[in-house]
């Protein structure tokens, strides 16, 4: 029986020497706070363009996170091939050989990969705001005023959440490619396409993402955004119950079929 410190261990080693989930990693950095940037200047320049409607609540918090729409989508991706890179390699196989514990397996992967997200969510939401803000000029704010470090801190959770919550995905799928496809559609597309049509906007608002998403205003209907019937804590708990699901899913797969 391995113990966890070791599977712990084998985890990281396993994450770190597979060039492919550094460099999603640092994709989600660099997209995130390039847009960030990019937003802020932009905003600065045009916010006597803003409608009266807009200027009322505007959010230059939010401002910040204008990238994350891009940036979880890199974050989708590390999660997938942390889990499902074994299974087209054929690795699953030495893996549950070692480890034939399954859920301990899983728990260590989910684990190790979830802090590295997390901890790179929160570099990546800090260093958003710091430059949108400074970018944003007269129009920014700071960590100081109120809620502002909840909405930073919580954009750095909501990439970490969504790096786990695709790890549970890729885990129940085993496939890297059909995992990144259903999950990239699912919020870059219908996520997104939904939220604007009548009726079905009710229902996309509980969906993980735009849930979580929430976690990031400091402004009540930022930028004349529609209402929510949850508060952003709300919203962010909304998210873990989908990430939980997932994970839990993820686990039955793995415990009840072959490798």
């Amino acid at each position: 029986m391995a113990s966890v410190p070791a599977v712990l261990t084998s985890e990281w080693t396993k994450i770190r020497s597979v060039s492919s989930t550094t460099w999603t990693l640092i994709s989600a950095f660099a997209v995130t706070v390039g847009l960030a940037a990019g937003s802020g200047a932009l905003v600065n320049a045009t916010f006597d363009d803003l409608s009266e409607a807009e200027r009322l609540t505007f959010d230059p918090t939010l401002v910040s996170f204008t990238g994350m729409t891009f940036g979880q989508l890199a974050m989708i991706v590390f999660g997938v091939l942390v889990v499902s890179t074994e299974y087209s390699s054929g690795m699953i196989r030495t893996s549950l050989a070692a480890v034939p514990q399954r859920g301990t397996l899983l728990l260590s992967k989910i684990t190790v990969a979830g802090a590295v997200a997390l901890l790179v969510g929160l570099l990546t939401s800090f260093v958003s705001f710091f430059f949108a803000q400074a970018l944003l000029g007269d129009h920014g704010t700071g960590l100081g005023e109120e809620n502002v470090l909840r909405a930073v801190v919580g954009a750095g959770l909501y990439m970490g959440l969504i790096a786990i919550f695709s790890m549970g995905v890729a885990a129940m799928l085993r496939s890297s490619v059909l995992a990144i496809c259903i999950l990239v559609t699912l919020f870059l597309l219908i996520s997104n396409i939904l939220s604007v049509v009548p009726y079905a906007k009710d229902v996309i608002r509980y969906f993980p993402d735009k849930a979580g998403m929430r976690i990031m205003q400091v402004v009540p209907d930022a930028m004349n955004t529609d209402p929510a019937p949850y508060g952003p804590w709300a919203g962010l708990g909304i998210m873990v119950l989908w990430v939980l699901a997932a994970v839990l899913g993820g686990f039955l797969v793995l415990k009840k079929r072959d490798a």
